[in-house]
């Protein structure tokens, strides 16, 4: 374990310290939550096209779920775990780049790479049948969104990849308990 938790410190500072002042907004602007919101409204939009006005309904009650699932357990597993960030252990954190807003206290695992991925996962599996391309997209940006948090130095890639690995664990079976609700209560399957 402590050879695993050597490599994780290495592999972040390795990530962490490639950034530039240059790239900093940019991957300040990637993990601040609000700026997926023209995503989520494009989703939105996708998925009213695709199922309908209570299709919609039951898709933001299983994403509501989602979200509240990948969150609470990134929780347990952060107090449970307590394992410090990197902006807060020392002799990490002399060495890495903080550049972001706050540093929580415990960081394993990332809840940001947990609801994308989940998100990524759940809608992309939804409608990659009407949209071939969107279930590629979704996965990029996920990626992109758990590396943003290497990047402003407030997780280890290990908590990243945790995160990702729940958070798709999830994002999938949400997908097949919206299928089994869209069959149940709105009588139809898709």
């Amino acid at each position: 374990m402590n050879v695993l938790k050597q490599l994780d410190y290495e592999l972040f500072l390795y990530l962490n310290n490639l950034g530039t002042e240059t790239w900093d907004p940019f991957w300040l602007f990637l993990t601040d939550k609000w700026s997926s919101i023209p995503l989520y409204a494009v989703l939105l939009f996708l998925i009213f096209k695709r199922f309908g006005l209570k299709g919609t309904l039951l898709t933001l009650v299983t994403v509501a779920l989602l979200i509240t699932a990948t969150d609470q357990l990134a929780n347990v597993f952060k107090h449970g775990f307590e394992r410090l960030r990197p902006c807060r252990q020392e002799g990490i954190m002399e060495q890495a780049r903080f550049i972001a807003v706050r540093c929580g206290s415990f960081g394993y695992f990332s809840a940001h790479a947990a609801s994308s991925m989940a998100l990524a996962v759940f809608v992309g599996l939804l409608l990659k049948a009407k949209y071939k391309w969107i279930f590629p997209v979704l996965l990029f940006w996920a990626i992109l969104v758990g590396y943003s948090r290497i990047y402003v130095g407030v997780h280890y890639p290990g908590d990243v990849l945790t995160g990702v690995l729940i958070g798709a664990l999830i994002g999938w079976l949400m997908q097949l308990l919206h299928r089994f609700s869209y069959a149940k209560f709105l009588k139809e399957t898709y």
